[in-house]
């Protein structure tokens, strides 16, 4: 499976950008599917997974209630609206893939197996 993100830029505190992760090769809808970020100096972390059929999200608390996650499995892409963006949301965004059912492993960077290339996201004060 490939995955490629997009959607990333430049946007000012209390704007919207939607991201979407276009997946590619074999069926990834057949996948889990998360987004992770990682900000300069920092560990890539969690931020949203959403399973195989779409009906069940997951959420870092820092983003829940700002951030959204779908995915659309007849175009095999997947999206992050974020709402309400801080300049703490400044961050390369990765979306993944991976055979994930059991919910605590959603969170976790080694349940997937597949990586796209990322997507910038600056957030200005």
């Amino acid at each position: 499976v490939q995955l490629q993100a997009s959607g990333g830029g430049l946007v000012q505190a209390g704007g919207s950008l939607r991201l979407s992760c276009v997946g590619s090769g074999r069926t990834s809808s057949n996948y889990a599917m998360g987004w992770f970020r990682q900000a300069p100096g920092k560990e890539r972390e969690f931020v949203a997974a959403i399973n195989w059929s779409g009906e069940s999200t997951y959420y870092a608390d820092s983003v829940k209630g700002r951030f959204t996650i779908s995915r659309d499995n007849a175009k095999n892409t997947m999206y992050l609206q974020m709402t309400t963006l801080k300049p703490e949301d400044t961050a390369v965004y990765y979306c993944a893939g991976g055979s994930i059912y059991v919910p605590s492993n959603f969170k976790r960077r080694q349940g997937y197996n597949y990586w796209g290339q990322g997507t910038e996201v600056t957030v200005s004060s």
